[in-house]
């Protein structure tokens, strides 16, 4: 059983496809991270993060696990991920790993932007998570602060703004749900009962299928 997760920023999809995959015992991928390596690889060579040839170059080459998950976590490296991500020769390149991921025995669970348009068109469960761009801010303003960190709720709003802008106006793989995807609005949920409300949508799935 395949099961594809996509959603815009801090919309709970991760939360959510991790839960997923250990409530039905199948392999996880964050394709997002995948994104974060690349960029975190061109910064690390002290290349810049808009250089399309150097990016497609190290995302043909990536090898996921050299990096600590720790560094490709954060703000900033969420914010230069959807400018990579934005790139065709970089998704092009990324395509087939994601696939085989999600072709292994038994199936996975993926999450990310174009998994249920792109990467897995024929996946059996496909959910597109969202919540307002006002509660994903509030959510990552308070992650934040749990964390000790730096947070101004303004500067969170906008820069969520600008990524959902970015990701969902780009000509590859625009984030968008997949026609047959079931809309999961996380907006007035607590985690429990969102995960409660995603186990439904893919046993319904389990159903029809």
């Amino acid at each position: 059983m395949i099961i594809a997760i996509d959603g815009p920023a801090a919309s709970g999809k991760g939360t959510l496809a991790r839960r997923l995959a250990a409530n039905y015992r199948l392999p996880h991928l964050d394709t997002g991270l995948l994104y974060r390596a690349v960029a975190r690889a061109l910064l690390d060579a002290g290349q810049a993060l808009e250089e399309v040839e150097a990016a497609a170059a190290v995302a043909r080459d990536l090898d996921l696990w050299r990096f600590e998950e720790a560094r490709l976590r954060g703000r900033e490296m969420g914010d230069a991920a959807s400018v990579v991500s934005a790139f065709e020769p970089v998704r092009s390149a990324l395509l087939e790993l994601q696939r085989r991921f999600a072709g292994q025995p038994g199936g996975a669970v993926l999450d990310g932007r174009d998994i249920g348009t792109v990467v897995c068109p024929g996946a059996d469960a496909k959910l597109f998570v969202t919540a307002t761009a006002e509660e994903r801010a509030r959510r990552r303003y308070n992650e934040l602060l749990e964390r000790r960190e730096p947070a101004d709720l303004a500067e969170i709003l906008a820069e969520i703004r600008r990524r959902d802008e970015r990701d969902s106006t780009r000509s590859a793989a625009p984030l968008r749900p997949a026609e047959d995807a079931v809309t999961l609005d996380t907006t007035a949920l607590d985690p429990e009962g969102a995960f409660r409300a995603a186990v439904a949508i893919v046993e319904e799935a389990r159903r029809r299928s």
